[in-house]
Protein backbone atom coordinates (compact mmCIF):
# COMPACT_ATOMS: atom_id res chain seq x y z
CA UNK A 1 0.00 0.00 0.00
CA UNK A 2 0.92 3.62 -0.63
CA UNK A 3 0.18 6.25 1.18
CA UNK A 4 -1.08 9.41 -0.34
CA UNK A 5 -1.99 12.86 0.10
CA UNK A 6 -5.83 12.13 -1.73
CA UNK A 7 -6.49 14.92 -4.57
CA UNK A 8 -9.94 15.56 -6.23
CA UNK A 9 -9.61 12.73 -8.52
CA UNK A 10 -10.03 10.82 -5.34
CA UNK A 11 -13.36 12.15 -4.21
CA UNK A 12 -15.79 9.35 -6.29
CA UNK A 13 -13.78 7.21 -4.10
CA UNK A 14 -14.05 8.86 -0.73
CA UNK A 15 -17.49 8.95 -1.47
CA UNK A 16 -17.96 5.03 -2.10
CA UNK A 17 -16.26 4.54 1.42
CA UNK A 18 -18.56 6.92 3.16
CA UNK A 19 -21.93 5.89 1.73
CA UNK A 20 -20.70 2.41 2.12
CA UNK A 21 -20.37 2.55 6.10
CA UNK A 22 -23.35 4.80 5.82
CA UNK A 23 -25.82 2.12 4.65
CA UNK A 24 -24.05 -0.39 5.88
CA UNK A 25 -22.87 0.24 10.02
CA UNK A 26 -22.44 2.44 12.73
CA UNK A 27 -19.30 3.81 11.72
CA UNK A 28 -21.32 6.75 11.04
CA UNK A 29 -23.86 8.08 12.81
CA UNK A 30 -25.57 9.36 8.97
CA UNK A 31 -28.71 8.07 7.32
CA UNK A 32 -28.70 8.92 4.08
CA UNK A 33 -25.99 8.43 1.64
CA UNK A 34 -24.21 11.50 0.25
CA UNK A 35 -24.24 12.97 -2.91
CA UNK A 36 -21.07 14.06 -5.28
CA UNK A 37 -21.67 17.39 -4.55
CA UNK A 38 -21.48 17.07 -0.80
CA UNK A 39 -17.92 14.90 -1.31
CA UNK A 40 -16.60 18.13 -3.20
CA UNK A 41 -17.75 20.36 -0.47
CA UNK A 42 -16.26 18.14 2.37
CA UNK A 43 -13.01 17.72 0.83
CA UNK A 44 -12.62 21.60 -0.19
CA UNK A 45 -13.21 22.45 3.19
CA UNK A 46 -10.74 20.34 4.70
CA UNK A 47 -8.04 21.93 1.56
CA UNK A 48 -8.80 25.08 3.17
CA UNK A 49 -8.95 24.89 6.59
CA UNK A 50 -5.01 22.82 5.71
CA UNK A 51 -6.39 19.78 6.90
CA UNK A 52 -5.01 16.58 5.27
CA UNK A 53 -7.01 13.63 3.51
CA UNK A 54 -4.93 10.50 3.53
CA UNK A 55 -5.21 7.86 1.75
CA UNK A 56 -3.88 4.59 0.86
CA UNK A 57 -3.95 3.07 -2.62
CA UNK A 58 -3.31 -0.49 -3.47
CA UNK A 59 -0.61 -1.73 -5.97
CA UNK A 60 -3.63 -0.98 -8.83
CA UNK A 61 -4.17 2.62 -7.67
CA UNK A 62 -7.43 1.60 -5.88
CA UNK A 63 -8.21 3.62 -3.01
CA UNK A 64 -8.54 1.16 -0.03
CA UNK A 65 -9.06 3.70 2.80
CA UNK A 66 -8.93 7.55 3.83
CA UNK A 67 -8.34 9.23 6.92
CA UNK A 68 -8.76 12.91 8.09
CA UNK A 69 -9.16 15.37 11.00
CA UNK A 70 -10.95 18.42 11.40
CA UNK A 71 -12.05 20.81 13.92
CA UNK A 72 -13.34 18.78 17.43
CA UNK A 73 -15.19 22.83 18.26
CA UNK A 74 -15.18 25.75 17.23
CA UNK A 75 -13.94 27.66 19.96
CA UNK A 76 -10.54 29.27 20.23
CA UNK A 77 -9.25 27.10 22.95
CA UNK A 78 -10.06 24.31 21.38
CA UNK A 79 -7.52 25.19 18.66
CA UNK A 80 -5.04 22.40 20.02
CA UNK A 81 -7.67 19.67 19.46
CA UNK A 82 -9.02 17.64 16.44
CA UNK A 83 -11.38 15.18 15.88
CA UNK A 84 -10.31 12.45 13.11
CA UNK A 85 -11.80 10.19 11.21
CA UNK A 86 -10.39 6.47 9.44
CA UNK A 87 -12.51 4.42 7.02
CA UNK A 88 -11.46 0.98 5.10
CA UNK A 89 -13.08 0.17 1.94
CA UNK A 90 -14.96 -2.57 2.47
CA UNK A 91 -13.15 -4.98 0.26
CA UNK A 92 -9.69 -4.04 2.39
CA UNK A 93 -11.01 -4.46 5.50
CA UNK A 94 -8.56 -6.64 8.21
CA UNK A 95 -5.76 -6.29 6.24
CA UNK A 96 -4.34 -3.71 8.84
CA UNK A 97 -5.09 -0.43 6.86
CA UNK A 98 -6.81 1.08 9.95
CA UNK A 99 -3.53 0.56 11.71
CA UNK A 100 -1.45 2.39 8.88
CA UNK A 101 -3.98 5.44 8.44
CA UNK A 102 -3.95 6.21 12.32
CA UNK A 103 -0.37 6.11 12.57
CA UNK A 104 -0.17 8.31 9.48
CA UNK A 105 -2.91 10.66 10.84
CA UNK A 106 -1.17 11.08 14.23
CA UNK A 107 1.88 11.76 12.55
CA UNK A 108 0.53 14.71 10.55
CA UNK A 109 -1.37 16.31 13.53
CA UNK A 110 2.20 16.28 15.51
CA UNK A 111 3.50 17.85 12.58
CA UNK A 112 0.53 20.31 12.99
CA UNK A 113 1.25 21.26 16.27
CA UNK A 114 -1.72 19.80 17.84
CA UNK A 115 -2.32 18.35 21.56
CA UNK A 116 -4.67 16.52 21.70
CA UNK A 117 -6.62 13.61 19.06
CA UNK A 118 -9.98 12.90 19.68
CA UNK A 119 -12.15 9.47 18.15
CA UNK A 120 -15.75 9.05 18.59
CA UNK A 121 -16.30 5.23 18.34
CA UNK A 122 -19.56 3.34 17.95
CA UNK A 123 -18.85 1.51 21.79
CA UNK A 124 -19.50 -1.75 20.06
CA UNK A 125 -16.72 -1.62 17.01
CA UNK A 126 -14.22 -2.99 19.57
CA UNK A 127 -12.06 -4.01 16.78
CA UNK A 128 -11.63 0.40 16.40
CA UNK A 129 -11.39 0.80 20.26
CA UNK A 130 -8.86 -2.10 20.37
CA UNK A 131 -6.67 -0.89 17.37
CA UNK A 132 -7.03 3.41 19.22
CA UNK A 133 -5.71 1.31 22.38
CA UNK A 134 -3.07 0.08 20.14
CA UNK A 135 -1.94 3.83 19.23
CA UNK A 136 -1.84 5.07 22.88
CA UNK A 137 -5.67 6.63 22.47
CA UNK A 138 -7.17 6.10 26.17
CA UNK A 139 -11.23 6.01 26.50
CA UNK A 140 -12.18 9.68 28.10
CA UNK A 141 -16.12 9.12 28.41
CA UNK A 142 -19.01 7.34 26.56
CA UNK A 143 -22.32 8.80 25.98
CA UNK A 144 -24.85 6.24 26.21
CA UNK A 145 -27.82 6.64 23.58
CA UNK A 146 -25.89 9.34 21.60
CA UNK A 147 -27.51 8.14 18.47
CA UNK A 148 -30.18 5.69 16.42
CA UNK A 149 -29.62 3.86 13.75
CA UNK A 150 -30.78 0.39 12.58
CA UNK A 151 -34.13 0.59 14.90
CA UNK A 152 -31.59 0.77 17.96
CA UNK A 153 -29.87 3.01 20.46
CA UNK A 154 -26.38 3.80 20.23
CA UNK A 155 -23.31 4.51 22.79
CA UNK A 156 -20.33 6.56 21.56
CA UNK A 157 -17.14 6.12 22.88
CA UNK A 158 -14.77 8.80 23.10
CA UNK A 159 -11.23 8.00 23.46
CA UNK A 160 -8.54 10.49 23.00
CA UNK A 161 -4.20 10.92 22.73
CA UNK A 162 -2.42 13.63 24.15
CA UNK A 163 0.70 14.61 22.07
CA UNK A 164 3.44 16.20 23.14
CA UNK A 165 2.72 19.26 20.53
CA UNK A 166 2.95 22.13 20.69
CA UNK A 167 6.00 23.40 22.16
CA UNK A 168 4.67 26.96 23.33
CA UNK A 169 0.77 27.36 22.97
CA UNK A 170 -0.80 30.41 22.55
CA UNK A 171 -3.84 31.97 23.81
CA UNK A 172 -5.20 33.99 20.72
Amino acid sequence: MKLIDCSEEHIPDILEILNECIINSTALYDYNPRTLEDAKVWFQKKNDKGFPILGLLNIDGILAGFASYDDFRHFPAYKYTIEHCIYVHKNFRGLRLGDLLLGAIIERAEKGNYHTIIGAIDSSNKISIKLHQNHGFEECGLIKEAGYKFGKWLDVAFMQKILKTPENPEED
